[in-house]
C-alpha cells in the first residue's frame, strides 16, 4: 500500500480564479437575489454548485437574464457581441474576466486593426476560445494540432498568432511549430498562463517520481484534462477526479508513492479527505514538491470596491 504522498506545489487555485470567485462571493453577499453569472464562473463543479447553493443563476444566454439585473462575467472571458447585448438589456455587468485572458483578447482585436489573418491555438467550443474568436469572427482561425495547421487554406495576409491560456505546453509548441514551418514570418504570442505552465511542471515533476497520479478538476477544466494528460505521458498511471468519491480504491494496488495535484479552478479543500484518507492507508510521508513560488494578484474589476457591488 502506499507510504508516501507527493504534493504538487503550485496545484490548486490561481490568480485569475481567485478573483473571479471573489467577485462573485462578493456580488451575492451585498446584493438581493437573483445574482446572475454568464457561464460556470469557473470550470469546477464543487465550486459552481456551492455558489447555484447560494441563490447564483448561471446562464449561457443573455435571453435568460431579465433586463436591469446584475450578470458577473466569468473568468473565461466574453465576445464583444456579448458585451453589447448586455448593454441593450441594460445589464449591470461586472466582468469576472481573467486579465491574462483579457490580455490575448486585446492582442487579437488589435491584430485585426492591423490587418492580420489571426490563427488561434486552442480548443473549438471552450468558453475562452469562443470569447476571443468573437473580437475578429471573420479573420480568425481556430487551429488545435499541427493536422490543422496543415489543412489550413493559404494565407494571403500576415498571419499573426495567439493561444488559448490554459493548453499542454508541449502540444502547443508542436502547434506553433506546424505554424512557424508554414508561415515562417508569422508573429506568435505563446499565451499560456504561468499557472498553467507551473502547474504542469509540476505534475511532470511528481509523476516521474510516482506510481500513481491523482488530479483533481472537473471535466470540463481544460487545464486539469492536460493535467492528467501531462502526467500520463510519464506512463506514470493518471486519473483526473472531481473528489475523492470517483476514486477506485483499485487503483492503489501494488502502488508506493502517489502524487496529488489540482486543476486551477479548484479548491484545497477537496484534496483534503484524499490526503486524510492515503494516510489511513499507510502514508507517512508527506512531501511537498515545489517547482515554484507564485506571488500574482489580480486587483478587483471595476464596479467592485469595498462599499458596494
Amino acid at each position: 500500500m502506499p507510504h508516501t504522498l507527493l504534493l504538487a506545489e503550485p496545484r490548486g487555485f490561481c490568480a485569475g480564479v481567485v478573483r473571479a470567485i471573489d467577485v462573485l462571493d462578493a456580488v451575492l453577499d451585498r446584493e438581493p437575489a437573483p445574482v446572475y453569472a454568464f457561464h460556470e464562473i469557473v470550470h469546477n463543479r464543487h465550486v459552481v454548485d456551492g455558489f447555484r447553493q447560494r441563490g447564483a443563476i448561471f446562464v449561457d444566454s443573455l435571453e435568460e437574464v431579465p433586463e436591469g439585473s446584475r450578470i458577473v462575467f466569468s473568468a473565461h472571458g466574453v465576445s464583444p457581441a456579448v458585451v453589447e447585448e448586455a448593454e441593450r438589456r441594460q445589464l449591470r455587468v461586472i466582468d469576472a474576466t481573467c486579465p491574462l485572458v483579457t490580455k490575448v483578447h486585446l492582442e487579437t482585436r488589435k491584430a485585426a486593426r492591423d490587418g492580420f489573418e489571426i490563427l488561434l491555438v486552442g480548443h473549438r467550443g471552450h468558453d475562452e476560445v469562443v470569447g476571443t474568436l468573437g473580437e475578429a469572427p471573420e479573420r480568425t482561425s481556430i487551429v488545435d494540432s499541427a493536422e490543422d495547421v496543415r489543412a489550413l487554406s493559404e494565407r494571403t495576409k500576415p498571419v499573426f498568432v495567439v493561444t488559448q491560456t490554459t493548453l499542454s505546453v508541449d502540444d502547443t509548441a508542436g502547434v506553433i511549430d506546424a505554424i512557424r514551418s508554414r508561415y515562417p514570418e508569422a508573429q506568435v504570442r505563446n499565451d499560456i498562463c504561468y499557472a498553467t505552465t507551473n502547474r504542469q511542471l509540476a505534475v511532470r515533476t511528481i509523476a516521474e517520481r510516482s506510481d500513481l497520479v491523482l488530479v483533481v478538476g472537473s471535466i470540463n477544466s481544460s487545464n486539469s484534462v492536460r493535467l492528467q494528460q501531462v502526467a500520463a505521458s510519464t506512463g506514470t498511471p493518471a486519473y483526473r477526479i472531481d473528489g475523492i468519491e470517483e476514486i477506485d480504491p483499485a487503483w492503489y494496488d501494488g502502488v508506493e508513492v502517489v502524487g496529488l495535484t489540482a486543476g486551477a479552478s479548484v479548491p484545497d479543500e477537496l484534496l483534503d479527505p484524499i490526503i486524510e484518507d492515503l494516510k489511513r492507508r499507510g502514508v507517512t510521508r508527506v512531501e511537498p514538491v515545489v517547482v515554484a513560488e507564485e506571488t500574482v494578484v489580480f486587483q478587483p474589476p471595476s464596479g467592485l470596491d469595498p462599499g458596494r457591488a
